[in-house]
């Protein structure tokens, strides 16, 4: 019988894969607190697509999900990019399908398509640009005034966009099903608990739940206000995953899970597809590797460009 190595030895072996292959390990804040202290860079959707951009190496080992590792293949077409399970999926990018979206195009001709980065590659290929929570609202602060906006696929993060700019926009019925199973009763129940604690929401949470946050944001933008802001403690209102990054970054201030309806755990099924395990296969086996055509590529390509140049602008 084969023991089980404790999650130190596999680490190891995956930094000592990491070396021999030439390959950087990027990891979104989702994923668990082994694969997070392996990686060369932990981040959120933006700074992941910058690293990918970025990326020095033969290989990326894309700790994610599906989405997110075409990403790095769009950005990174000589490069082999593997995720650790195929089917990591996200319910958000799921939500939209790009033959509904394809149809309500040719429905709504000259329609300005904002979609969020959480999508498919098929849905990126239709739109004119991508976002991000982080730069939603300057991105969509840029459109020309004169163009109707249709946002894809989340309509929580859509209507927070609409809120900040005040520029009216269609949106797509979409979500992310961790974000929406925050709702009001859990928020004010954990907010008596700690009464002196802010609370920090991501933009994916409905408009209840954003209503009682002192400060919505993405997640990277999380680190910074918990790091600056004098409280000593934090409600955390995102899925779990990000609580050891700022653990890890902020370790002298505590950091409280907001709880859902259902328990305090808000674990995406989906990002926890990926375990330490998975990883260390994939970079020694280098398998499994995303692929992509490269027609749906480069079409891809375009309002992700525009999305990293606004966003720099």
């Amino acid at each position: 019988m084969h023991l089980a190595l404790p999650f130190s030895e596999i680490q190891q072996e995956i930094l000592d894969l990491k070396r021999e292959k030439k390959a950087v390990i990027l990891a979104h804040n989702y994923q668990d607190k082994e694969i997070q202290e392996v990686a060369d860079f932990v981040g959120d959707s933006l700074g992941l697509s910058y690293q990918a951009r970025d990326a020095g190496g033969e290989i990326i080992l894309f700790c994610g999900v599906h989405f997110m590792a075409e990403t790095a293949k769009i950005v990174n077409p000589e490069k082999k990019v593997l995720l650790p399970d195929l089917d990591a999926g996200c319910s958000l990018a799921e939500s939209c399908d790009p033959g509904e979206l394809a149809a309500f195009k040719e429905a709504h001709p000259g329609i300005y398509v904002v979609s969020y980065i959480n999508c498919t590659a098929q849905v990126k290929a239709l739109s004119d640009v991508i976002v991000t929570s982080g730069n939603a609202v300057k991105i969509v602060s840029q459109i020309p005034a004169d163009r109707e906006i249709l946002f894809t696929p989340d309509q929580n993060l859509g209507e927070w966009v609409i809120q900040e700019t005040g520029r009216p926009m269609r949106l797509w019925d979409g979500n992310c099903y961790i974000h929406v199973e925050f709702t009001h009763q859990s928020i004010l129940a954990i907010r008596r608990q700690y009464p002196g604690a802010p609370i920090v929401a991501h933009p994916e949470c409905v408009r209840a739940v954003r209503m009682l946050a002192d400060e919505v944001c993405s997640t990277e933008k999380m680190v910074s206000y918990c790091r600056e802001h004098p409280a000593p403690a934090f409600i955390i209102a995102t899925e779990s995953g990000m609580l050891h990054r700022l653990r890890r970054e902020i370790p002298e201030k505590e950091f409280i899970p907001a709880p859902t309806e259902k328990c305090a755990c808000a674990n995406c099924k989906y990002m926890k597809m990926n375990t330490i395990e998975k990883a260390r296969d994939a970079l020694r086996d280098e398998r499994p590797e995303l692929v992509m055509e490269r027609a749906l590529r480069e079409k891809a390509l375009i309002p992700l460009q525009r999305m990293l140049e606004w966003s720099r602008g």
